[in-house]
């Protein structure tokens, strides 16, 4: 860390430091409120994301009870092929939408397969569109959280280190200014005393004049 020096420049350089401090840290303090807003947001999707994909898991098994037999073979019936994942800019954080989800349903000769099995085609597509979703929200989490950390991070800097530190190094400077010009006006009265006649030597001249 540089020393600090004493000075009328250096005091109104960390005056100006400090204008800027002060002047910063309720933007950043603004927008760490807004990214913990936005981060409960994003886990609360993410939680209700899981449970929609739950609620769609007990209801496949509801209505098709057939699944559980482990004689029928549905290995890659259902393929998710492709997504299409675009961003958003919240709170100046970019974070990824999901906005479609392409899935194939592999042939399949009807009399191959019961009937049933083109509902549950359209319910597993559902599904794998679910567990992107909730990949995608989980990864809204993470970019959230990560922002917030940095700009609690800002703001704890701010708020912590660098007034605190600034209003400090300004109250040593202006202590030291201070006591210089108290120094300089004792000087100042010593050198005056210093060049004032001495009355007592007057005295003497005006006796021993004729």
């Amino acid at each position: 860390m540089a020393r600090l020096k004493l000075s009328k420049a250096a005091l109104q350089q960390e005056l100006t430091k400090l204008k800027l401090y002060e002047k910063l840290l309720p933007s950043l303090e603004l927008k760490r409120r807004q990214l913990t807003i936005e981060l409960e947001k994003a886990r609360r999707e993410y939680a209700e994301t899981r449970a929609d994909v739950e609620r769609l898991e007990a209801r496949v098994g509801a209505e098709l009870p057939m699944l559980a037999n482990p004689e029928i073979d549905l290995k890659g019936l259902v393929k998710m092929t492709a997504f299409d994942l675009g961003q958003e800019n919240v709170v100046g954080v970019r974070l990824p939408v999901l906005k479609e989800v392409e899935c194939q349903v592999a042939e399949y000769s009807p009399l191959a397969k019961p009937a049933w099995v083109d509902a549950l085609a359209d319910r597993l597509g559902d599904a794998a569109e679910a567990r992107t979703r909730i990949q995608v929200a989980a990864q809204r989490v993470r970019v959230l959280a990560r922002a917030e950390r940095r700009i609690t991070q800002r703001v704890n800097l701010f708020e912590k280190i660098l007034i605190p530190r600034t209003r400090n190094n300004i109250e040593r400077i202006q202590i030291w200014l201070g006591d210089m010009a108290r120094a300089a006006v004792v000087q100042a009265k010593l050198a005056k005393s210093r060049q004032a006649p001495d009355p007592g030597l007057e005295e003497q001249k005006v006796a021993a004049w004729p």
